[in-house]
Formats: structure tokens, C-alpha cells, sequence
């Protein structure tokens, strides 16, 4: 029985051209190619067909055909001796043009300020100076922290969370200098100093209680960049009699903003 006009026209209004579901595929295969790429590079090291398979939960014959796309493109590359698969020239050469273009202050300020506006908790921020630790953003909280430090303080290396925090996820060329001259200035010895370093690189964050300012706690986490060094600090501040089961939520969430923002700077970490 032939279709009558407005069967027609409902059919020709729901059929999808041919070109459309082309585009459709095309933009489901970069997604799959993405997402192949992406997980490569979450691995952290050349890795085998099954490692990238598992990882991007692909069947091992897709990937592969994936992979040689990608090889063939130069975003990605396969070891002749190993059969091992990495990055490639372009995906890296795409990586550092992308994170030149990343400003860590400006992401910094934004997740920090709204944190602190939503919890009431202070934060400051640092970075290694010359000097040493060296405060660049203070967001104050609810109830204010009154000290004597503000931006533009130089803070220890080996007395503060933020110090030490650096201590730990700093190479040693950078802090040596400023390690040696505290040892001078107090009674913590060469020993005691690489015992801290441990302790916080273990631990993840630093912690002091009332070694800066009598009655008031300080938690550093660290904020890395590509290479897994922290280029920043962000430090919670809160008097003792402040220290309420909600802080612990905060500071937890702290951790995550820190290491979210990490991820966005580059850092694979875990």
C-alpha cells in the first residue's frame, strides 16, 4: 500500500541525511581517539596494549586501531624494541603550548576565594621566594585571624606548615640554602630537618600548632606542577578554639581543590 503525502513528509522531517550521521561518526571517533590519548598519558609511562586497553576500557583490536591513528597523526609513538606505547612529539609539543596558557594564580584565586567564602575558613598562599617561603594571597575568613603576617612575609622553612611543605615537595637544590641557614639560627639539627622532610612528604601536607603564632593551627597542602614540584602552598589558619569537627571537613576539601587545581597545572599524581 503506498505511503500517503503526510506519511511523506513525516518521514522526510525524522530521516537523518547521510551527511549528518557521517559528522555523528566522525565526532564519536575523536571522542574515542581522545579518550585513548587521554588515558596513555594518565598511565604515566610507556605501557603495554593491554595497560592502555584497561585504562580506557576499549577492547584491546579497537585500541590498537585507534593507536596506529594516533601513532600515524604523531600524537602518539610505539617503541620498536618493547611494543610499548607513549606519547608522542605532538601530544607533548599540544601538553606544553596548553599549560603555557594556564595562569596558576588566576586559578588559584578563584577556587580560593570561593572556598573561603563559602566555609569561612582563612587560607593564605605562597611560593618560594628567594628569601623563602613568601606569602602572595591572604583570604580572610570568618572570624578574622589576626597576625602579624601579611602578604609580602617571608615565612621558616623548618617552623611553618607552609615551610614545611615546601621542604618536602621541593627538590633539595632549592631549599638546601635556606635549610642551612635555620640550622644556624635554631636548635633543629641537620637530622631533625631530613626527619621533617620525610614526615610531610609521608603525611602530604604540612601541619604546626602554634609554633608561628600561640594559639593558632596552620595545614598546608601542596599545589605541584607538571613535574610534581609544589609551585605553591595553600595554608588553612584557625585558632585553637576554633578547631571543630567542620574544620576537618574543610581541610579535606582543601585537599581536593588543590589537587584538582594541580591537575589543571599538569600533575598526574594520585
Amino acid at each position: 500500500m503506498p505511503r500517503g503525502p503526510l506519511e511523506d513528509e513525516i518521514m522526510a522531517r525524522t530521516a537523518k541525511p547521510a551527511s549528518e550521521t557521517a559528522r555523528r561518526r566522525g565526532i564519536q571517533s575523536v571522542e574515542i581517539g581522545l579518550n585513548v590519548l587521554e588515558s596513555l598519558g594518565a598511565l604515566g609511562q610507556a605501557s603495554t596494549l593491554s595497560a592502555v586497553a584497561q585504562a580506557s576500557g576499549m577492547a584491546a583490536p579497537q585500541v590498537h586501531r585507534y593507536l596506529q591513528s594516533l601513532i600515524s597523526a604523531g600524537m602518539a609513538i610505539q617503541d620498536p624494541d618493547t611494543g610499548r606505547y607513549d606519547l608522542g612529539p605532538k601530544a607533548l609539543k599540544l601538553g606544553l603550548v596548553a599549560l603555557a596558557r594556564i595562569d596558576a594564580f588566576r586559578l588559584v584565586d578563584t577556587a580560593m576565594i570561593e572556598f573561603t567564602q563559602r566555609t569561612g575558613q582563612t587560607v593564605q598562599i605562597a611560593a618560594l621566594g628567594p628569601l623563602g617561603p613568601t606569602i602572595v594571597r591572604w583570604n580572610m575568613g570568618r572570624p578574622a585571624v589576626m597576625t602579624s603576617f601579611n602578604v609580602g612575609s617571608v615565612l621558616p622553612l623548618l617552623y611553618s606548615a607552609t615551610g614545611q611543605t615546601f621542604l618536602a615537595f621541593v627538590p633539595h637544590a632549592e631549599t638546601d640554602h635556606l635549610v642551612e641557614r635555620e640550622l644556624k639560627a635554631g636548635p633543629l639539627k641537620r637530622a631533625d630537618a631530613e626527619r621533617l622532610r620525610l614526615e610531610v612528604r609521608a603525611r602530604g601536607f604540612g601541619h604546626v600548632e602554634g609554633a608561628m603564632v600561640p594559639g593558632l593551627r596552620a595545614t598546608a597542602f601542596p599545589i605541584f606542577d607538571l613535574q610534581g614540584r609544589a609551585v605553591l602552598t595553600a595554608t588553612a589558619l584557625s585558632p585553637d578554639v576554633l578547631a571543630a569537627p567542620g574544620r576537618d571537613v574543610a581541610l579535606e576539601e582543601l585537599r581536593g581543590l588543590c589537587r584538582d587545581i594541580s591537575a589543571q597545572l599538569g600533575w598526574f599524581g594520585t
